[in-house]
């Protein structure tokens, strides 16, 4: 005698969609003056998103609470302002950042706020990747320096960072053309995973590899 194994009754749709957040976008500029090339190329980046998602953005710049942390060892010993520009960095849905380019690499502050995120706050977490510099042979500083360092946070970088050297500006107004267009391009490729609410869903296990 055989017997029909019970299937799983099917969800029910809802019968209303919940209004959808706006998606918390943070930028971080690693940059060590003000004013900054490097903080106008992640407000640019930041202005753009806006335009095309519903965002609620915060931009945070190194030069500014820089010296707040710079003493720091562990965590428990930041300053309430850097506890709270962490916080922002690990409960973003997606992350702007840049830096310029400094001994071939980003600057030592950029890299050590991000010593003191959670290692795993990050998994799955879609990134946006930027860096100035003064001359297009920079530009490789993208892949060679920053998308390492977001791999070892399992972030989802996307595919196009956006570089842009000296002669991409004036005074600290970003020029139009190749930069700009560049900016355009990224956010075509990075619009797909935006728009259906930011972070990628990691699996149980990956975070712990």
């Amino acid at each position: 005698m055989t017997t029909t194994p019970t299937l799983p009754a099917p969800p029910v749709a809802p019968t209303a969609l919940e209004p959808r957040r706006a998606l918390r976008v943070v930028g971080v500029s690693g940059s060590l003056h003000e004013p900054s090339k490097t903080t106008a190329l992640i407000a640019e980046i930041l202005r753009r998103v806006g335009a095309h998602l519903d965002v609620q953005s915060s931009l945070i710049e190194v030069a500014s609470i820089g010296p707040a942390f710079a003493g720091a060892l562990t965590r428990d010993a930041l300053p309430p302002e850097a506890r709270d520009a962490l916080e922002q960095i690990e409960t973003a849905d997606l992350l702007v950042v840049g830096t310029p380019v400094y001994r071939a690499s980003y600057t030592g502050l950029f890299k050590h706020l991000f010593d003191f995120v959670e290692q795993y706050a990050l998994v799955g977490r879609p990134v946006l990747l930027a860096a100035t510099g003064g001359g297009e042979r920079h530009a490789l500083i993208i892949e060679h320096q920053l998308r390492p360092l977001f791999g070892f946070f399992q972030a989802l970088t996307l595919p196009l960072g956006v570089y842009a050297s000296t002669s991409d500006f004036d005074g600290y107004v970003l020029r139009e053309g190749g930069v700009s267009e560049r900016i355009d391009l990224a956010l075509e490729r990075a619009l797909p995973i935006l728009s259906h609410g930011g972070r990628e869903t990691p699996s149980d296990r990956i975070s712990t590899w």
